[in-house]
Order: C-alpha cells, then sequence, then structure tokens
C-alpha cells in the first residue's frame, strides 16, 4: 500500500483589533471561550474565575489592547472544509514593578483539528517575534505541566526557562517560565 503524503497545513496568523470583522472576533472570542473550558474541565483548577474570562471574551481585543497587548488569531485551510480558526493566542504588558520591558503571553490555544500541526509554536513565536520589535527584554506566562504537558514542553523547546512566581495565580501545580528576549 502506498502511502499518501500530505503538505503541511497553511496558517494564516491574523491580529485581532478594533477594526476587525465582527465574525472574525466572534470567533476569537469562541476560541478563548473553549481554552476557558478546557481549563475548568481540569483538576485543580477549581479556583479559575470562568466569569472573569466570560468579560474578558466579550471585550476583545479591548482586553489586551488597553494592557498595551494584543492578540491573534489563526486559521487554517481544511479539505473539504475550508478556512477554519484553529487558535488563539494573547498577550499584555507586565507592570515595571513585575517585569521591566515585558510582557506576558496570554490563553495560548490549539483546538483539536489543529494539534500536532506545529500551530502553537507558530503562535508563541509570533508572540515572541512582536515582543522582540516592541524592544521588550522578555516573555513570561504560566502553564499547568500536569494539564498543559505538550505546552509545557513546546515552551522549554522554545527557550522558556522556570522562573520565580509574577503573578498570584491560584491553580495548583502551576508552573512560571520567562524567555528572554
Amino acid at each position: 500500500m502506498a502511502s499518501v503524503r500530505r503538505d503541511p497545513p497553511s496558517f494564516q496568523i491574523e491580529e485581532i483589533t478594533a477594526t476587525t470583522p465582527g465574525e472574525t472576533a466572534a470567533c476569537a472570542r469562541e476560541l478563548l471561550l473553549e481554552y476557558g473550558r478546557f481549563v475548568i474541565a481540569q483538576p485543580g483548577a477549581a479556583r479559575f474565575c470562568f466569569g472573569s474570562l466570560e468579560k474578558e471574551a466579550a471585550c476583545l481585543p479591548q482586553t489586551y489592547a488597553e494592557q498595551g497587548g494584543g492578540c491573534l488569531l489563526a486559521w487554517m485551510d481544511r479539505e473539504p472544509i475550508g478556512h477554519v480558526p484553529v487558535g488563539f493566542v494573547a498577550w499584555r504588558e507586565l507592570a515595571p514593578a513585575v517585569a521591566a520591558d515585558a510582557w506576558e503571553l496570554k490563553r495560548l490555544w490549539v483546538r483539536p483539528q489543529g494539534r500536532g500541526s506545529g500551530l502553537g509554536r507558530v503562535l508563541t513565536q509570533a508572540v515572541l517575534d512582536r515582543a522582540a520589535a516592541a524592544g521588550r527584554k522578555a516573555v513570561y506566562l504560566d502553564t499547568v505541566p500536569a494539564a498543559m504537558g505538550v505546552a509545557h514542553r513546546l515552551y522549554q523547546e522554545m527557550g522558556f526557562v522556570s522562573c520565580a512566581p509574577y503573578n498570584d495565580n491560584p491553580i495548583e501545580g502551576i508552573a512560571f517560565l520567562v524567555r528572554r528576549i
């Protein structure tokens, strides 16, 4: 039996801004809420506030723009479906008292049909590239390795290393990471 060669998926990354069409912004909101539903389904996440995330989603993209950041939506062409939204990531500026000239990477989410395609890496790199272009010195993030093992390994492969806690995230088993730029 001959194997079928599949081309790697192509992604389109779009920054969500105040001028983004409503349907596109709605796709970003839904991906953000999917991320939240995943988090609250994990053991130890009882203190994760889904209500806050709903407010965050309702106000996209201002939620992050007002904090000196932004958010990205990833599209993938899938046969026979066509152009579908499959990934989301956001970032925000950290207060200088926490970390000068730094951003925090937030809410990386890839839908099941986009997993294993390298999209998480593409989205993370897009934030790192924007951080470097904006003159940031570091990007921080927090993650729960027990629930998000693939993401945690990805971050480590991309040069993120453990750091001291920089926020008061109440979720059990959280790991704090930083990548210097």
